[in-house]
């Protein structure tokens, strides 16, 4: 009895597979709702995306639920309650690596779409340090759609030659040259909203602790409350006294602060390089003559990544339409179809070898120091650690602004670490 039961449960999960894998055989029909944060100008890319779907699938509607809120911040609290309660999208953005195996995968909410991977030949063009982050226990959870990085300085080209800087290539250079900057009447480096504070300090941890010294903070290997924790969070504040934070941060979307560097009012921002898609898609700036970039101080050769992907959750009401959309977003023409104007690379390793034409000279440098930088996770963006030590760690920040010290903000990221599990 025991055995027929057996052979009659995988003989129901066969043929779920089966109906999936053949989802793309079929007339497809109903609806299909994406779930993401990509409004306003990020919107363009995956409108792009919704519209190629559209032309493969003409009767199937397309529901393009976006929450509007940078990073995902909004619509990750959305997405909670919706999966929670046993209402999930037919798909939803997530950023590959903790975000998603940590939070979604180990709550068994997610369904295995290894399938798609064998079928597509996908194993041959996805770099392995990306598979791995969509893997646990040898299953595959999500395709990615794109590689941003998260460790860039911006600035304008005329305006650091008008000012007589230099680019920093250390914190160090960037604090000798704050002064100077600050006697122009400019702020050195701007800053918005909590979420992108968060992103600044990732990029001087890096800078900080290089990039072993990083990954040993998710190994368990450096103590998250010792001296060298201590120093990152003093350099931080160092950084902080140059930036607008104690002015009008709080009050500026990601793209507001990038409007600043553009004005001339600050030199330059950290940011994720979906900037350069705002720069050229949105502002129509040129990358090496309009806008330039390099690796946030202290991080050259050194590339800190985040990827954004979309699986398919169980319970999803229209699981077919899901398959075809995910052999969409994997696909060379998907991702040549996104990528340009979302200002990312594709996570293919063929695509732009295939279409060196659609991608401008940021994308194409971005592209090839992904092939040949020492790879590191991001943590304001989900790659590093789970969502817990994640949510946790906005108030580790709260602390360090409130108290400016140092070592309150290491012993309260050590407590986070234990309480999270994050830390190895």
């Amino acid at each position: 009895m025991k055995q027929r039961i057996a052979f009659l449960c995988i003989l129901a999960l066969l043929l779920a597979v089966g109906s999936f894998a053949n989802a793309q055989d079929e007339e497809l029909t109903g609806e299909l709702e994406i779930f993401s944060w990509w409004a306003g100008d990020e919107g363009p890319a995956l409108e792009a995306l919704i519209d190629l779907y559209g032309e493969m699938h003409p009767d199937v509607e397309v529901i393009n639920a976006t929450v509007t809120g940078g990073s995902g911040v909004n619509a990750r609290a959305v997405l909670k309650t919706r999966m929670l309660g046993g209402d999930p999208p037919d798909s939803f953005q997530v950023h590959a690596g903790e975000e998603l195996t940590g939070t979604w995968v180990v709550a068994d909410r997610m369904e295995d779409i290894t399938f798609i991977f064998e079928e597509e030949g996908w194993y041959d063009v996805f770099p392995q340090d990306l598979l791995d982050a969509l893997v646990v226990d040898g299953a595959i959870y999500s395709v990615p759609v794109n590689i941003h990085r998260s460790n860039v300085m911006w600035y304008m080209v005329d305006n650091v030659e008008e000012w007589g800087i230099d680019v920093p290539t250390t914190w160090a250079e960037f604090l000798d040259v704050c002064p100077t900057i600050q006697e122009a009447g400019v702020v050195p480096l701007v800053v918005g909203e909590a979420w992108t504070v968060n992103h600044l300090w990732e990029s001087v941890a890096l800078g900080v602790l290089g990039p072993e010294g990083w990954n040993s903070i998710w190994t368990g290997e450096l103590d998250p409350a010792g001296a060298e924790m201590v120093e990152v969070w003093e350099t931080f504040g160092d950084i902080l006294a140059c930036t607008n934070m104690d002015v009008d941060a709080s009050g500026l979307s990601w793209q507001q602060a990038t409007d600043a560097v553009i004005e001339g009012d600050a030199a330059f921002n950290i940011m994720g390089d979906w900037a350069a898609g705002y720069l050229t898609t949105t502002q129509g700036l040129e990358p090496d003559v309009d806008y330039g970039y390099a690796a946030s101080p202290g991080t050259d050769g050194v590339f800190m990544w985040l990827s954004d992907s979309f699986g398919l959750p169980v319970g999803a009401p229209h699981p077919d339409n899901t398959v075809a959309w995910l052999r969409l977003l994997g696909s060379l023409e998907g991702q040549n179809t996104f990528n340009p104007l979302k200002g990312s690379i594709p996570a293919r390793t063929d695509a732009v070898d295939a279409e060196p034409d659609l991608y401008n000279a940021y994308l194409q440098s971005t592209a090839a120091d992904w092939s040949e930088d020492v790879l590191v996770g991001s943590l304001a963006h989900g790659t590093a650690a789970n969502e817990r030590f994640m949510g946790e760690f906005n108030q580790v920040m709260e602390i360090f602004l409130a108290s400016g010290s140092a070592e309150a903000a290491a012993s309260a990221m050590g407590a986070v670490c234990i309480q999270s599990g994050a830390c190895g």
